[in-house]
This record gives structure tokens, sequence and C-alpha cells, in this order.
């Protein structure tokens, strides 16, 4: 799951993207409250975690443009210990929780789990595609009820690809957006890991739901999208 780190603190900002990707979330840093506003109403997050005081464009400011373009975006508020009133004012604002400064990880990363299962739309949460099924929050495999072990990064491979459902998509975009690069020398090692997904995923099952769309890149479905006929035949 995305998550957007509003934090002007450079060590602070590091720090939460350093913990945060060990928790298996996909993390983007913005510094100031301009770039905030701007990333959190354009792309796509699953939570905002917001520091009240940016510089540019204050967070404030930042969360009602959240909330009058996204309303249903969880956002988390992080504000100086003891100011009150700077609270009630963010949740008046519409913030769905905050936590307060110096604050303990332990405690960020449970209320940002509690608050991705409260605000979460199921297909947000759990993704399916036949009898796979992929949950976001715990980060676990099924196929037909059995548990898949998974490398966080063959877990974000399944993810992307399963988030795209019934669409080819390519190899650089799979670079682009798993492994966070934009080089083509790279996509030797997606077609790598595409291999050790096929063996847990799909190795054993009558029906391979990983497919190869040729001239384009991989799709996962059991029922192929216009797109995907377009391109020739798709091997498995």
């Amino acid at each position: 799951m995305k998550i957007l780190v509003a934090e002007d603190d450079v060590p602070l900002a590091e720090f939460l993207h350093q913990r945060l990707r060990q928790e298996q979330f996909n993390v983007q840093i913005a510094s100031n409250g301009n770039d905030a506003h701007r990333l959190a109403t354009e792309d796509s997050f699953d939570l905002v975690l917001l520091d009240l005081n940016l510089e540019g464009a204050k967070g404030l400011d930042v969360l009602r443009g959240i909330r009058s373009r996204k309303p249903d975006l969880p956002v988390m508020l992080m504000t100086g210990t003891g100011v009150l009133e700077e609270r009630i004012r963010g949740l008046d604002a519409g913030a769905d929780d905050y936590v307060a400064k110096p604050f303990a990880f332990a405690e960020l990363a449970a209320r940002i789990r509690a608050l991705l299962r409260r605000g979460s739309r199921p297909g947000q949460t759990v993704l399916e595609v036949e009898d796979l099924k992929l949950d976001r929050l715990s980060h676990t495999v099924q196929r037909a009820g059995r548990s898949i072990d998974l490398s966080p990064k063959e877990f974000a491979l399944l993810e992307f690809l399963m988030m795209h459902r019934g669409q080819p998509v390519s190899r650089p975009a799979i670079v682009e957006q798993v492994w966070k690069l934009n080089f083509d020398t790279m996509t030797n090692v997606v077609d790598v890991y595409i291999n050790y997904l096929r063996r847990k995923v799909d190795s054993g099952h009558e029906r391979a739901l990983i497919r190869t769309v040729r001239g384009v890149g991989y799709q996962i479905s059991s029922d192929p999208s216009p797109a995907a006929r377009m391109y020739a035949s798709v091997a498995h």
C-alpha cells in the first residue's frame, strides 16, 4: 500500500521512509506543503501522513485541499506535543487521526494499520483473481485456500499485477512501479521474478493465472482483456 509522508524535517522524513518501507509500505516523501497538496490530490495513495507545520502551504490548507478532492483518503496528522488547539482544528478540518511528536514508531505503525483497516474499502484491501487472494494489510497470499510464502519483492510484483488484473503491463512499467527505477536494463530481472511467482502461484494448478503477452509484458487474469487480445497470442 502507498503512503505519502508530508514532512519537512529531513532526518525525520528519512527515518519514516526507512521504517515504513520495512513494514512493506510503498512510501513517497513531500518536503513542503505545495508538493504535498499536489501529490495527494493528483497521485494515488492509500494514506497521507501529514505534518501540520510544513513550509509553503500550511498543513491545514493541504488537509482542506485533500478533503475537497478526495474525501475518502485517510489522513493522519503529526502535531506538536501539547498543542491541543492544533489537533482540534485538524480533526475539525477532516483528519482521521493524529499522533503527537515525539512518537514511538511502533505506535505510529499500529495507528496506520488501524486507520487503513477502518478506512479502506474491501476492493482496496483484498485483491482477488479467481482462487488467488492477496491481503494488502496482512501481507498474506493464498491460492485455493493454501498459503503462499512470498518475498517482499515478489509480493509487490504480484500486488501490482493484481491491481491491473485483466490488463497487460509492460516490463518498464513493472520496473518503475515495483523497483522504483527507470532502467530498461532491469527488465530481465522482471522475467526472473515472474518465473519465481509462476513457480509459487501457478505450479500445481490446472489453470495458470500469470500470462506472457507477447510484445507487451505480463498479465494476470483468467479472462484476457480486449487490449491483450490485440497483441498476437497469449502464451503461458
